[in-house]
């Protein structure tokens, strides 16, 4: 593989250092058959780069329009985009530097790509929000074809299997896609059970575009919505808890995926989270280590009390 891609980076140099090469001059520049020297240029042909080819005494191998200034960076869509993916994550981390770095080799890769890889990898960073700051796992192609659905609001035919492994058929009018810390989610209206829905990524099978383009009416907030789907709606027990301290003391304590923070004033902030277990949100609050009232629900309060007349307990003197 290594020596197939010095290849074909010395067969796009070539093209690019005059007018035209025939085939057994390219062949005899590299020691190989002219029969591989056709497969090289038809794989830059597949990345997008404009090679054309000519017949009789002027045939040969030349760039087309706009080639000879493309400069030889040789990526394949999953490769452009894994890359793109990365440095659109640092891009928007808090780091000394790291952002504006990012940033910057960004636009340089993206005026590196054929027009093809530049466009999927643009609408990729056009129709995704981030919540919270890693990113799971999911294939380039899919998040190609997700993500394209997105931007021209075209309708998807998919399978999606639930929690408990269920496989199911669905319709989905998609909106956006959401990286959360652990996982990909797309954000779409559900034509089978007439709402908006959030669906795991890696869930997804069969993914086929439609054609069918479709009007969204009124969609949520992709990134708010996404949140609420994975720190509260999934749980037996949601809750809502005044917490005695500013937002910006308690962002880092709390991870957009772990709860929703809400400032009330300069001294107070809300906190919206959920649990399958009381006593996971209660001791969640105490590790907080600030003062704090539960709003709800009720049974949270009645949990506290019992914790706290426990550890009260546990003090008085033998």
């Amino acid at each position: 593989m290594a020596e197939t891609t010095a290849r074909l980076l010395g067969v796009l140099s070539l093209l690019q250092s005059r007018p035209r090469w025939t085939g057994p001059e390219l062949a005899d520049r590299f020691g190989v058959t002219v029969r591989t020297i056709r497969r090289d240029v038809d794989r830059l042909r597949q990345l997008g780069y404009p090679i054309e080819a000519g017949t009789g005494l002027a045939g040969g191998y030349r760039l087309g329009t706009g080639g000879r200034a493309m400069p030889p960076l040789m990526l394949d869509r999953d490769e452009a985009v894994a890359v793109a993916v990365c440095l659109r994550s640092t891009a928007t981390e808090s780091l000394d530097g790291g952002g504006e770095a990012a940033i910057r080799a960004l636009g340089k890769l993206e005026q590196l790509l054929p027009p093809t890889l530049r466009r999927q990898v643009g609408t990729i960073g056009s129709m995704t929000e981030r919540l919270g700051t890693a990113i799971a796992a999911v294939s380039p192609e899919l998040l190609v074809v997700i993500t394209r659905a997105c931007r021209d609001t075209e309708r998807l035919k998919v399978r999606y299997s639930d929690a408990g492994g269920r496989e199911s058929e669905r319709t989905l009018d998609p909106y956006r896609v959401v990286s959360t810390a652990r996982r990909w989610y797309l954000v779409a209206w559900d034509r089978g059970r007439q709402a908006w829905r959030t669906f795991r990524i890696d869930r997804l099978t069969d993914v086929v575009c439609t054609g069918h383009r479709v009007e969204l009416v009124d969609p949520p907030d992709p990134v708010a919505f996404v949140q609420s789907a994975i720190t509260t709606s999934p749980y037996r027990h949601q809750a809502r808890i005044e917490l005695h301290a500013p937002l910006d003391q308690l962002s880092a304590a709390v991870p957009p995926t772990v709860g929703l923070l809400e400032s009330i004033d300069e001294h107070t902030t809300l906190l919206t989270t959920g649990s399958e277990h009381l006593d996971s949100l209660a001791f969640h609050v105490l590790s907080l280590d600030v003062g704090f009232r539960v709003r709800e629900p009720e049974l949270l309060r009645q949990r506290i009390g019992d914790l706290a007349q426990r550890m009260l307990a546990a003090l008085t003197p033998p």
